[in-house]
């Protein structure tokens, strides 16, 4: 019998820790198929149902700020409740949404259906690494398990993307949410068998119901600001009193933790350099591959002409390149240099490939312009396994659903601001050239590079704040290790 305040137990056999690791990246590989898998099928839901153009956007929008809004809450009562059963009623949620949103009749039903999916991918993902974190406690099987983890977040995205449009050209829309059922369904069925039965640290222990209204109202308003942007504008009055009010409501929410009996996010996760630095590299990273993951895609159909199929093949290099390298050497890589030296490495390639991407020709081949950039991809399934690692290396039992939470959130905020900050530079750039005279592919082409330029400059940033936030805790850590061993030789020369 394990103690509520306890640490969750851990199944004895390695076969179950393995089935556990499945279930949990076959869950995660659910929800990124699903944010992928939608961008490519938007055309033809937009033409079966009806959609305006600014409706359109909240097929996204919904998810977007259910999802993002709720990560940070759902993972710390998964440490209160149990994350266990966070994640199943969370997976069972998600695929329940999933069968709405496949038989939505109206853009309405849709648009509330992905909301709802949202909030289950919410309760599943927060909690997901929590989970792994208290499995897998030796450091290599962390780190490989951590790879796998990785693997179905930077690669998933362009899996989904050559799924969405198989399945959109072969069948229709309605599939790319149906395909969700079986996978949901195998989910729940073998994760209710082989992961660990914790009871949770008990609401007493952290139910802090202001907080979580305030960080819950902030984040939402927020991403929702966020996202808007492009329709609205950076300067207008309603994006400044939205964003003010956010900005009030999340600064209150901190005030709160450190005030409140019971806080929500408890600070102390922040004294971890490592942790506070990986959520900020994160949220510059992800806001600059944004203009990877999407608006490569978008080139590819805008300027030169493929269809939503040919998108994904064409994509499908970049997602086994970075499966190769985060299931192949990037657990041993980082055993060997550490977690931030393959961070940096990581970094380094992609930065290669958005400035090659902001140099992109209009009529591009593929061979020369664009497979050595699916390749470069590689560094995903460098930085992704260290970063994650890093997110989480602060983090005790008691704590890890938060921290966990906590990642993935920074991880939705720098989706947030990647959509809003590189798509409105590229539209402006794109209508500037187009009322100069520019033809249509010439200037949709000059705004994708504008926003791949701004995305390498954000991971130049990215590098710096790695390169110099990480590297005293290292540098303590290899002090104490090099203390810690002329001590024992001491000790073992006077024996």
């Amino acid at each position: 019998m394990v103690a509520a305040s306890g640490p969750a137990p851990i199944p004895a056999a390695p076969r179950s820790r393995r089935l556990a690791l499945g279930a949990i990246a076959t869950g995660l590989l659910m929800v990124v198929l699903d944010g992928s898998i939608v961008t490519v099928a938007m055309p033809a839901i937009q033409d079966d149902l009806g959609f305006t153009p600014a409706g359109l956007s909240w097929v996204v929008n919904a998810y977007l700020i259910a999802f993002g809004s709720l990560l940070l809450l759902a993972g710390r009562l998964g440490d209160l409740i149990g994350r266990r059963r966070m994640f199943l009623a969370g997976t069972a949620a998600f695929t329940a949404a999933s069968l709405l949103a496949g038989a939505a009749t109206s853009p309405a039903l849709l648009i509330a259906a992905r909301f709802l999916q949202g909030i289950g991918s919410a309760m599943a993902s927060a909690v997901g690494l929590g989970i792994l974190v208290t499995l897998f406690t030796e450091p290599r099987e962390r780190a490989r398990a951590i790879a796998v983890f990785s693997f179905t977040g930077a690669a998933g995205a362009s899996i989904g993307q050559v799924l969405g449009g198989v399945l959109t050209d072969a069948l229709n829309w309605h599939w790319i949410f149906f395909i969700n059922l079986p996978i949901g369904i195998a989910v729940l069925a073998i994760a209710v068998h082989v992961l660990p039965r914790d009871v949770g640290l008990g609401l007493g222990a952290g139910a802090d119901v202001f907080g979580a209204v305030l960080v819950t109202a902030g984040l939402m308003l927020g991403i929702y600001t966020v996202v808007k942007v492009e329709e609205y504008g950076w300067t207008s009055g309603r994006t400044l009193g939205f964003g003010a009010l956010a900005a009030v409501l999340l600064a209150a929410f901190l005030v709160r933790q450190t005030t409140a009996r019971h806080p929500l996010m408890p600070l102390r996760i922040f004294r971890s350099r490592s942790v506070s630095a990986a959520n900020l590299v994160q949220i510059l990273m992800v806001a600059a591959l944004f203009s990877f993951q999407i608006l490569v895609a978008l080139y590819l159909q805008k300027v030169l002409g493929y269809g939503a199929a040919g998108t994904g093949l064409a994509m499908l290099p970049a997602a086994a390149v970075i499966g190769a390298v985060s299931l192949g050497v990037s657990a041993r890589l980082n055993a060997r240099f550490g977690e931030r030296n393959v961070l940096l490495a990581g970094i380094v390639l992609l930065i290669g490939v958005l400035a090659l991407l902001s140099r992109v020709p209009v009529q591009a081949s593929y061979a020369v312009d664009l497979l050595p950039v699916m390749l470069l991809a590689g560094g995903f399934g460098l930085a992704l396994p260290a970063l994650t690692a890093l997110g989480m290396s602060g983090a005790n039992e008691e704590d890890a659903g938060l921290a966990s939470g906590l990642f993935n959130t920074t991880q939705q905020i720098g989706m947030a601001l990647g959509v809003a900050v590189l798509s409105t530079l590229a539209a402006s750039r794109t209508q500037s050239l187009a009322a100069g005279g520019r033809p249509a592919a010439e200037a949709l082409t000059g705004g994708y590079r504008l926003a791949f330029a701004v995305g390498a400059g954000l991971l130049v940033i990215a590098f710096g704040v790695a390169f110099t936030m990480l590297r005293r805790p290292e540098r303590r850590a290899a002090a104490e290790e090099t203390a810690a061993d002329t001590q024992a030789h001491t000790q073992a020369a006077v024996l």
